[in-house]
């Protein structure tokens, strides 16, 4: 991405503590922004609820969305990757609420090349 003139960055409700351990125990290099309480998510229709049969699947692996995103809530941004030119025009989007369906990387760079 970086080749092609482009700059990673992750969005997420985390908390910043949650982040800083996510970032540390996998060594990530790129940004990471907080939407607190998935504000931004709300406002553009992009949240999902977690239910709560899914939401005990999740704490049986050790995963509590509620202590990690910092409020109860359950709900999940959608995961989306987005392109953003330089003026902040979203130029590309993709978003699933299916998190297993992601672009492919090379569609992301395809997005970012045809920018230049």
């Amino acid at each position: 991405m970086q080749q092609a003139g482009g700059t990673f960055v992750t969005i997420s409700p985390q908390t910043r503590e949650k982040s800083r351990e996510l970032i540390a125990a996998r060594k990530y290099t790129f940004p990471f922004l907080r939407d607190e309480a998935n504000a931004y998510a709300a406002q553009f229709n992009r949240l999902n609820r977690l239910p709560d049969d899914l939401n005990a699947i999740y704490l049986s692996f050790g995963i509590d969305v509620a202590t990690s995103n910092g409020e109860s809530s359950q709900t999940l941004p959608v995961p989306g990757t987005y392109v953003v030119d330089r003026d902040g025009i979203i130029r590309y989007a993709a978003a699933d609420a299916d998190y297993t369906r992601r672009p492919e990387p090379d569609e992301t760079v395809a997005a970012l090349e045809a920018l230049k």
